[in-house]
């Protein structure tokens, strides 16, 4: 039996940003991708009595909204086709009731994203309708010119935004949606930030937003990120240690002598780097790529079967040399991803973010979200000196300025002016909306750049003990740790209030700026 929804609800994607100057965060990334679609394929099988993940696509097929490249201009005719899917299954009350539009980030969506996940078991038990809407540049939501940089201009949360609210027109006039059909923001990461600007910029549109893991407060040189990294290395809820913190700290450490030492061969040795890492770039890039073991463990932590932070610390403990041990971890690395050595070259890494071919789908994003960060959000994970980073201190700010400044042409002063207007507009961390609640878990390094206390009696945080990026957003299953199914019920009892509340003011003139006042 499949899903019925009817209170307009919107669920932004759970989506992974990162900006790391290795590749290996990317190439982590596309393993934990191939792994979900894997685990979904099984689920849904399950879910759908047996019938083979294939015919999903059937089932739920892709539908297609020709949208403005520029929603403020216009003398611009130029369009792209946004990709979104619908399910209605479960749409029984449709002259009053909710729905859920799950909102697209960084990445490519697909059917999945209309049958799994915790949005969609919220769904089923308030009987909503849903659509997920995939964000401009990404996925298949892109023209084939769409990277090249007079386009790229148009990438911009302000224009995802504007998105949404042009596909709210659609649906409505689809569906024969009225204000009695109650709209509701969540999210996950960047669109976890999405969703509760959403709130904030539209509210006349939407109800009420769940923002997880949702950064909003930009910020060009993000040291919090590795702060939170050994934070949750050493965190014992987890299977951390101080002893596995210090063990990383002294491995990286060596390595750090080493490079002044000039012993760049040894290095490249020890950690089979398919190239020479002796130039000052292609050193920040060895040395990140390093770090990246570490910060893509914790911020996925137990995503996938046996790659968590409790393993990490048993092979960064497992024998008296953090060295050794640190090379040990980086083999076992490159096995998981398939490859026999790592590409270390900076201009490999540039070559790639100036690359201009169209690549849909989940791999086909480096080049617009590095973009978005050198435009909008910043985010650089640096390893300061004076900062509690564990990792290599040639991981440096300027060497993320720089590559705004090689591939797009966008120089360091910019992109601070470009970060602090980002929070000027949206209000960071402090947005003074209403109806938001903002979800993190304490080992996602993100939560750093949330919301992580009550705002008012209107903008609500969650903060799980425990858990990493987005973990309230899979579906919940009966190995959950309290913490996180506390959590859940939390949210999903505000959102019963938010509905109960709404319907009893359906038909008045201004239902949104009306607000139920228990929490």
């Amino acid at each position: 039996m499949y899903l019925r929804f009817i209170l307009l609800v919107i669920f932004v994607v759970v989506v992974d940003e990162a900006l790391s100057l290795g590749i290996n965060h990317w190439k982590f990334r596309e393993k934990l991708q191939e792994y979900r679609r894997q685990r979904l394929h099984l689920e849904v099988h399950r879910k759908l009595g047996g019938k083979f993940p294939d015919a999903v696509s059937d089932i739920f097929p892709a539908e297609y909204l020709t949208q403005p490249l520029d929603h403020f201009d216009s003398e611009n005719r130029a369009t792209y086709k946004q990709r979104y899917w619908v399910n209605s299954g479960s749409w029984m009350k449709k002259q009053d009731g909710p729905v859920f539009l799950f909102i697209g980030g960084e990445s490519g969506l697909s059917e999945f994203d209309v049958i799994m996940g915790e949005h969609v078991q919220l769904a089923e038990k308030y009987s909503a309708l849903i659509f997920a809407v995939e964000h401009r540049f990404y996925g298949d939501s892109l023209n084939d010119d769409g990277l090249e940089l007079k386009n790229l201009k148009f990438l911009s949360s302000q224009q995802a935004l504007a998105d949404l609210a042009s596909f709210y027109e659609h649906a409505v006039n689809k569906y024969n949606l009225t204000e009695r059909n109650t709209w509701i923001c969540f999210g996950g990461s960047y669109p976890g930030a999405l969703s509760a600007w959403f709130r904030l910029k539209y509210p006349h549109i939407v109800y009420g937003a769940i923002a997880s893991s949702a950064p909003v407060r930009a910020q060009a040189n993000f040291e919090g990120y590795n702060d939170v990294v050994a934070s949750s290395l050493a965190d014992p809820v987890v299977k951390g240690s101080q002893e596995c913190a210090s063990a990383v700290r002294k491995a990286f450490s060596q390595v750090d002598d080493m490079l002044k030492r000039g012993q760049h061969r040894h290095l490249a040795e020890d950690f089979q780097s398919c190239g020479d890492i002796s130039s000052h770039y292609d050193t920040v890039t060895f040395v990140s790529n390093l770090a990246d073991h570490f910060m893509s463990v914790v911020q996925y932590n137990g995503e996938m079967p046996n790659v968590n932070i409790s393993r990490l610390c048993q092979m960064m403990t497992g024998s008296s040399d953090p060295y050794y041990n640190l090379m040990t971890i980086n083999k076992m690395m490159l096995n998981a991803t398939e490859e026999k050595c790592v590409d270390n070259s900076w201009a490999n890494y540039t070559k790639k973010l100036s690359n201009v071919t169209v690549t849909r789908g989940d791999t086909g994003m480096m080049r617009q979200w590095t973009f978005q960060t050198c435009t909008q959000f910043g985010y650089y994970q640096t390893c300061d000196e004076g900062s509690r980073c564990l990792f290599s201190h040639q991981m440096d700010f300027q060497s993320n300025l720089d590559i705004c400044q090689s591939v797009f042409n966008i120089p360091g002063e910019e992109v601070a002016r470009r970060v602090d207007f980002t929070n000027a507009y949206y209000g960071a961390d402090r947005p003074k909306g209403s109806r938001i609640v903002f979800v993190n878990g304490s080992i996602d390094p993100w939560h750093a750049l949330s919301v992580l206390r009550n705002q008012s009696s209107t903008e609500v945080a969650i903060f799980i003990n425990g858990t990493a990026h987005c973990a309230n957003m899979e579906s919940a299953v009966p190995q959950d740790p309290p913490a996180l199914t506390q959590a859940r019920q939390k949210i999903s009892d505000i959102i019963g209030e938010w509905l109960r509340d709404a319907s009893g003011h359906a038909g008045k003139k201004d239902p949104n700026t009306l607000y139920f006042q228990k929490l």
